[in-house]
């Protein structure tokens, strides 16, 4: 079991009159993450409606503020029991055997134009063993060829233009990675998390963008990125790309301030509470 506490800070200016806002910073509950304790302060304090999606699991905020300053801030901590299984057992589902939810994800979407990525696929991924080896090989290609450097991309990057730049942050080599799956019929999504365990020499601590492969009826996560601890990411948000699980959607003129995260895992060796750790097995948090 692992036990992570995180701090999110937002900080806002409206200009105009009004401006509507959908945050996406709550951790989400799962069969395999609770939310031991947490708690959301808006400054100054306003209604708040919330949301969450029966099929994601994702918790929605939105807002509406008048002109003036606007801060957010939500801490909780959260635990979470991995399903480590040992690799050599995940094997691809045949898509005629695919649950109706999981069908969505073998599409292309916004950033993930899989369409266009089968000819790459299939001559680089096409002859390998399906199943998690091939799946993990797609993850370590993603790693070894992609240069990871913040502020490279913008928000009309897509998994195309990173694999001809071959530079990106987090969310670049996840769209990537996502794309080369959907193309070889693997069912492929994004989660949002934090990147635990990356290096302090990256800058400050941020939101992480990460992979969930569908194998032998579950989602299975990799960081093609390779920034974090795997077993350190917790669960905010999962969607088809980013386009689905921005941690804020801001409608209006605003002026906008740089996220302030905090994340840091706790420990009680008592009660079986571990700090996490690299695992050679594959990891669902689902």
């Amino acid at each position: 079991m692992i036990r992570l506490r995180y701090l999110v800070n937002l900080s806002y200016e409206i200009v105009d009159r009004t401006a509507d806002f959908l945050f996406l910073v709550e951790a989400a509950r799962t069969a395999r993450q609770s939310v031991v304790e947490e708690e959301l302060r808006l400054t100054p304090a306003i209604p708040v409606t919330q949301y969450t999606y029966p099929d994601s699991c994702n918790r929605m905020l939105r807002v509406q503020s008048k002109r003036g300053r606007l801060a957010v801030r939500y801490e909780a901590v959260v635990e979470i029991d991995h399903r480590l299984d040992e690799w050599k057992s995940l094997h691809e589902v045949p898509v005629a055997d695919l649950p109706f939810d999981v069908l969505p994800h073998l599409a292309p979407s916004r950033y993930c134009e899989s369409d266009r990525m089968m000819e790459f696929a299939l001559r680089e991924f096409g002859g390998m063993q399906r199943g998690y080896a091939r799946v993990y090989a797609i993850r370590e290609w993603a790693r070894q060829h992609m240069r990871y450097l913040s502020h490279s991309t913008n928000e009309r990057t897509s998994a195309i233009d990173t694999l001809v730049e071959r530079t990106g942050v987090c969310r670049d080599f996840a769209h990537l990675m996502i794309a080369v799956c959907r193309a070889l019929s693997i069912p492929a999504r994004i989660s949002s998390s934090l990147d635990y365990g990356a290096d302090p020499a990256m800058g400050p601590t941020d939101f992480h963008a990460i992979v969930e492969v569908y194998l032998s009826g579950g989602w299975y996560l990799l960081d093609p990125s390779g920034v974090s601890i795997p077993t350190g990411l917790l669960r905010i948000g999962t969607g088809r790309d980013a386009a689905d699980i921005p941690f804020a959607a801001i409608f209006g003129n605003v002026r906008s301030e740089r996220p302030y995260i905090e994340v840091e895992a706790l420990t009680d060796p008592a009660a079986g509470i571990e700090m996490p750790l690299a695992t050679l097995k594959a990891i669902s948090t689902w």
